[in-house]
């Protein structure tokens, strides 16, 4: 008889560095997404953003880049998340890399 040496694969779990959130390979995402409100009406929100940051100041300085109005709105789940009105997604993903708030690879868009 042959003896073969087997090795019985371990379970990959694909999702192990998200749950590790402290590790140092775990990465805070920045979601910037669109809302449809009614009609041609959308709101955008950016969320994620961190908590050394003053969410105030940032949403001055969009509202006045972008001349749109917006708010500062705190969630029980997320934290605070700003809205801003209008389609604003390519805008603040701009001016947050240029204002070096985040790094290209850690904002996500959403939407439609």
């Amino acid at each position: 008889m042959v003896d073969f040496e087997t090795q019985i694969p371990t379970a990959y779990d694909p999702f192990s560095e998200a749950k590790e959130a402290g590790s140092a390979g775990a990465k805070e995402y920045v979601h910037i997404r669109i809302q449809q409100r009614n009609g041609k009406k959308s709101l955008t929100t950016v969320q994620g953003l961190g908590k050394q940051f003053s969410y105030e100041k940032i949403l001055k300085d969009l509202k006045k880049e972008f001349c749109c109005n917006g708010n500062v709105v705190r969630d029980k789940d997320v934290g605070k998340v700003i809205q801003l009105q209008g389609d604003q997604r390519k805008n603040v993903s701009q001016f947050l890399l240029s204002a070096r708030i985040v790094n290209k690879d850690q904002i996500k868009i959403h939407g439609f």
